[in-house]
């Protein structure tokens, strides 16, 4: 058995993490492997400055607490106002990015501050910023370049003093060269660069990440803190954890739920592909290491017995639905992972429901 120690180990929590139980944000980094330390190290030294900064990296990995932690060390005054552009509505995000005056458009009943306005003296977050429309991206950049903004239906121009934090879980420089994103705004957010690790590039921090969500939930529960044996920390480090963070918190919040008694056992551990455990044996006895495309084929072959009257539209669907849940449906990364355009994506989500028709 092993208690995963945290001593001098730097935790950022989200301030509201447990408001959103289902989301699917890292709520918890840690700065313990060397590589993590390196990237401390750089953010503190960015943090002072007003550049403005591009976080890359995985989803899952923290990108949001790293932008929150640079607020933290800028010694600004203003608050942080985070926008998911994935979600914003684009027949209202001109509105929402840079407010509205009553009577601008149907439904305006009254004056709404816009987000940079909520942000003045302070920090705009931009998560998923490659999402933005490209008629937004223009309105954005004359935004950035002239730090004011015109609310809708108003021509009298407000001055604002935000510094700028964006993040991106896609290549942008793919996506200037597939003329989803323009160039001169990738050059005005791309000041100073923030690369986040994947989980499995930075080993050393997953058991203090471990021991935290493990310490927190205990708490909530009311329970004694069970300890990890031998057995379960090797499991936790052999995986790859291609859900990040997100994926660590909800297999240890499981394990407390379903551990017996003080350990937690590798069985206990349920991993997005099964348990861990019960695969490597598995295919240690067996001796051959299969394809997923393998298991993909018998699987299909079974239904291919008892196909029912629209086997081919079943099986889209569910290709489609897991890969836009996968790519936390986001329309430009689920086509890329299926190596269609994001017009074919967009046709197969609303043939399938998924997303409205226009």
């Amino acid at each position: 058995m092993k208690s995963l120690a945290q001593h001098d180990v730097t935790v950022l929590t989200l301030p509201e993490g447990d408001a959103q139980p289902l989301s699917i944000r890292a709520k918890a980094l840690v700065f313990q492997d060397p590589r993590s330390r390196e990237l401390l190290d750089y953010l503190e030294r960015l943090a002072p400055s007003d550049v403005p900064v591009l976080i890359h990296g995985e989803t899952g990995t923290g990108k949001e607490l790293v932008a929150r932690h640079l607020h933290r060390m800028s010694g600004r005054r203003g608050p942080f106002v985070a926008v998911n552009c994935g979600a914003i509505n684009e027949n209202l995000a001109e509105s929402e990015l840079f407010g509205h005056e009553a009577g601008s458009f149907s439904g305006a009943t009254g004056r709404r501050i816009g987000w940079f306005e909520e942000a003045n003296g302070g920090t705009l977050f931009l998560d998923e910023i490659g999402d933005l429309p490209l008629p937004l991206q223009v309105k954005l950049l004359r935004v950035l370049q002239e730090q004011e903004i015109v609310r809708v239906g108003s021509r009298k121009p407000i001055k604002v003093d935000i510094r700028l934090v964006s993040a991106t879980n896609v290549d942008l420089q793919q996506a200037v060269e597939a003329e989803n994103f323009r160039l001169d705004l990738f050059y005005r957010v791309n000041v100073a660069r923030v690369d986040v690790l994947p989980l499995r590039d930075r080993p050393l921090d997953v058991l203090p990440l471990a021991e935290h969500f493990r310490e927190r939930y205990c708490q909530r529960l009311r329970i004694v803190p069970p300890m990890f044996s031998e057995a379960a920390v090797n499991a936790l480090l052999d995986y790859s954890w291609p859900g990040n963070i997100r994926e660590l918190e909800n297999v240890v919040h499981l394990a407390l739920l379903v551990a017996t008694g003080k350990v937690i056992r590798p069985e206990d551990l349920k991993f997005a592909g099964g348990n861990l455990a019960a695969s490597l044996q598995a295919g240690a006895a067996s001796g051959v290491s299969r394809l997923p495309q393998e298991v993909i084929r018998e699987q299909v072959q079974r239904l291919f017995e008892v196909p029912g009257e629209s086997l081919y539209k079943d099986l889209e669907e569910l290709l489609v639905r897991e890969a836009y849940a996968w790519s936390s449906y986001n329309q430009v990364r689920s086509a890329a992972l299926l190596g269609i355009t994001r017009n074919a994506m967009r046709t197969l989500l609303v043939n399938h429901g998924l997303l409205k028709g226009r």
